[in-house]
This record gives C-alpha cells, structure tokens and sequence, in this order.
C-alpha cells in the first residue's frame, strides 16, 4: 500500500506529541508498504523512519540551480512545488493520512482523489474557543477536514464522543485507538539530573484549561505542612502570571523548573518522583498518566473527560475543581507508602494495555477498510 502523509505538522512542531505518534506509526508499518512523507523541512527529533520512506520536501528550493540563478531558482522551485502538488492531487498513492486537518498544499482534504484517513485528537479548540482559538480559524480547518474524510481515527472514547456531538459524521466512519508511549521504567536508571528532595511532578504544557494553577494552590497548603517537599515541573519556562502566583504562594524554593527533558531523564523523573499530578479539565488522551504508570510511580489524575479512560482503577482520581481532594491525595501518598507501592503495581499492569504495536495493527485495518 503506498501511503503519503501530509507533513503539516513538521512545520509546527520541532517535538511533540503529534509527530511522535507519526514516528511510530510510520515506523511500524510493514516492510512492504511504502510510505511517503510531504514536509516544508526536516526535524531530527521524532522524524519518521522505515525501510521503503519516501520524502519530499514542500516549497523549498533547489540550492544547485540557485548557484548559477537565482531567478531561475525560485522558477523551478515553483515548479517542481506545482508538479509535486499535480502528483498528490492525481491521486498516485492508496492512501492519505494527514497529519494535521491543514494541509502544506493549502488544498481541502477533499479535492485529493484518493481515500483518506484524518487522526482527530481532541476537542480543545471548540471547547475552549476564547483561550485555544478566538479566531475560530482551527476549528474551521478541522470541521472541513473532519467532513471530507472517509475515516476517521479518535484516540479515545471521549474523543469520539465529543466529536459526534459536535458533527454530523456517521459513526461507523469512527474508530476508537489509544495512543502509546516509548518510555518505560528500562530507561530510567541513567546519570540524568532529578531533585534531592521528595517531590511531586507535573509534566506538559500549561495552557489555561490544564489547571496548573489549581496544581500550584493545593501543592502550597501540602508544602507547608510537609516543609521538605518539592514540586517538579517539565514544560516551557514559567511565564509572569505563573512567577507571581508561585511567589504569591511562597513557592519561589519549592518549585524545580527541568525544561524539556529528554526520555531518559523524563523517565528517571516519573520514576523518582512521589507521583505524577495532572489536574487538567480536558485531555483527548493524557499521555503524561500512562508515561508515569509504565516508569513506575503513582498517578494522581483529574476525574475529567479521558483521563479516568487511560488510568483506569490504577491511578487516584480527583475533581479538579475541588482542591481540598488534591491535597489529601497528595498527603496520603506523602506519608503512606504501601498505599503509593500499590498504585505503583496497579499502574504497571494497566500501561501494558498501551503500546505502539497493537496502535499501529488497528491503523492498519482503518487504512484497508478506507482503500476498500
């Protein structure tokens, strides 16, 4: 099956959760498949790789014909941009599988003659309009794309559920399949840096809907009735409103800022840490619960939309508008350690329902129902 995947997202993401899930479906397929990649440049984070890829840069230009022209540079670039987008639109492949409801072409998803396959991630965008997409813009680009394509993959049940809410798409154009994650408890024995002190962790990005704050404000009642504890954070860098509040809070030397940490020295921090915490009010999955799960710590999660789908009766559960839960779950785990071991044992079992091998095998049977 010849498959072209719309690099879109490339042009967003140096590293994220999007191109890793494109890693590592592209990287699963069988060998006698032949995957194409359309990206406007190349990462070496998370790129895909697989014996039969087939590459095509977008919009670039060709650096030999630049030497003796430039004029003629930009002409032939133009040119073999026109070509390449002809191709796509011919249809000489399978199979389409964007990996973002934009296209790098600018075309619609639907003037593409051949079967397409969309990944719907979440809902964030409609349910968070003022705060994800005031413009309204993604939202626009998803509803076209979600509408042209002949299937379409949600990674969770909550997901799909939203997305039926919201679009007249009938259902047996859905199919529900669960993310995976590469990191595990194997490699988190390295030299990598984490905090000397007991600590709770807290990883992913801090967009309003993610509740970091409400995190910040029960971390603070706990840090001061258990003075030797510290908050972890794996993310971008605080911004001013998150400096003030952690100062307000009295937190400026309870708090330790990692940055983007690598997989071994992500997978040491979950492993080290008391538990992950993930307050957020909306995930279309939560990658972060299951990481923690497979690197053996415990996971105390938000009781809202998918989360409880991914933790199952492995994790702790709380109402993320209700922060006096947060801090006895935090304080239980503080001073209970068998109770912390048995999260730690349920969390194993249940991340091994997770993984890339069998995401990739119900890719699979999408993409041959799609090309039917």
């Amino acid at each position: 099956m010849r498959i072209l995947y719309d690099g879109q997202i490339y042009e967003w993401q140096a590293a994220g959760g999007i191109n890793r899930y494109f890693a590592n479906l592209i990287g699963g397929l069988p060998r006698d498949y032949e995957p194409a990649l359309l990206v406007g440049r190349r990462h070496a984070v998370n790129f895909p790789s697989h014996a039969n890829l087939r590459v095509y840069e977008y919009g670039g230009r060709l650096p030999r014909v630049e030497r003796f022209s430039h004029r003629l540079g930009v002409h032939s670039a133009g040119l073999r941009d026109r070509l390449l987008d002809e191709y796509c639109a011919r249809g000489r492949f399978d199979l389409l599988h964007p990996t973002y409801y934009r296209l790098l072409t600018g075309r619609r998803l639907g003037s593409y003659r051949a079967p397409t396959v969309l990944t719907v991630w979440d809902m964030i965008d409609e349910v968070f309009p003022a705060e994800q997409d005031p413009t309204g813009e993604h939202a626009e680009w998803k509803r076209d794309a979600v509408l042209a394509a002949d299937r379409v993959i949600c990674i969770s049940e909550h997901t799909k559920r939203d997305l039926l809410e919201r679009y007249p798409v009938p259902e047996e154009r859905l199919s529900v399949i669960h993310l995976a994650s590469e990191i595990d408890e194997s490699l988190s024995h390295g030299p990598e840096p984490v905090p000397g002190r007991p600590y709770f962790l807290y990883v992913g990005s801090r967009a309003p809907y993610k509740n970091f704050g409400g995190l910040l404000r029960a971390f603070a009642r706990v840090a001061a009735a258990r003075p030797g504890l510290a908050l972890c954070v794996v993310g971008g860098p605080f911004n001013e409103e998150e400096r003030r509040l952690i100062g307000g809070l009295g937190l400026e030397g309870r708090t330790e800022h990692y940055g983007h940490a690598g997989d071994r020295q992500l997978a040491k921090l979950y492993r080290r840490s008391l538990a992950l915490v993930y307050p957020s009010f909306y995930e279309g999955f939560g990658i972060p619960p299951l990481e923690a799960m497979a690197c053996g710590t415990a996971a105390v999660v938000a009781n809202t939309t998918s989360l409880p789908e991914v933790v199952g009766d492995a994790g702790l559960l709380f109402d993320p508008r209700r922060e006096d839960e947060l801090i006895s779950m935090l304080l239980l785990l503080t001073d209970d350690g068998a109770a912390r071991e048995e999260l730690i044992r349920k969390g194993r079992l249940r991340a091994q329902h997770f993984g890339w091998q069998q995401t990739v095998a119900q890719t699979l049977e999408v993409y041959r129902s799609a090309a039917l």
